[in-house]
């Protein structure tokens, strides 16, 4: 029996980069292509920094990282990436409008309060993206209803007790968010192409279902 009390490498609350270093998310490139070259942005939850790495290199961006591990902080000033030690869920030590882009990617369920970092990262960016996987996704409804119990795919292999996704949402639970939030507009909403392209014709004219790890880019109404 696995002892609870000293979790095991299978758990997600506290991220461990140091054998994770340079792993690329297949997401990032669709999250480059939604940023202008020479634009300044700050990474909320950068993790090891390789996103950061790549809009450095492919988009000649100017760059800050915000991590809560240790080890995710540690990679990236190894790789001299401009980074600090912090949480994204509450006021965060920048000027209004500092940043073109602030990027919050697949870390906004994991988050306590969501809704103040959507409010920082608005405050702080003329531009927001933000991913995160769709609870609502067809996979997720499908396993729930025939075997009861909490979906792994959107945990991504994690259980309910051990994994640091504290904030299961929908692409509907997200507009709401947004809608609450205020001051905000959806420009685009993209997704990780599939082979497929009876998938992808889903995904686009039904995405609540059909797009598993939504990438929304948002602007200010008065930007």
């Amino acid at each position: 029996m696995k002892n609870l009390d000293n979790p095991t490498n299978n758990d997600n609350r506290n991220y461990n980069y140091t054998e994770f270093g340079d792993f690329e998310r297949d997401d990032y490139k669709y999250i480059v292509e939604l940023v202008n070259p020479s634009a300044s942005i700050i990474d909320l939850g950068c993790g090891n920094g390789k996103l950061i790495q790549k809009l450095i290199a492919e988009k000649k961006v100017k760059a800050k990282g915000v991590e809560l591990s240790e080890s995710g902080v540690q990679i990236c000033k190894e790789k001299a990436i401009d980074v600090f030690q912090g949480r994204i869920d509450e006021t965060l030590p920048f000027s209004d409008n500092e940043f073109n882009y602030s990027i919050c990617n697949v870390t906004i369920q994991m988050v306590m309060y969501p809704e103040v970092l959507v409010k920082e990262m608005k405050r702080i960016s003329k531009f927001q993206i933000i991913s995160f996987p769709n609870f609502a996704f067809y996979q997720n409804r499908i396993d729930l209803l025939f075997n009861g119990n909490m979906p792994k795919s959107m945990l991504f292999g994690y259980k309910w007790y051990n994994t640091g996704h504290l904030h299961q949402l929908s692409i509907k639970d997200f507009y709401e968010l947004i809608s609450d939030v205020g001051g905000l507009q959806v420009q685009k909403l993209i997704w990780a192409k599939t082979n497929s392209g009876f998938k992808d014709f889903l995904s686009k004219i039904f995405p609540n279902l059909f797009m598993a790890i939504p990438i929304f880019l948002l602007t200010k109404k008065d930007a």
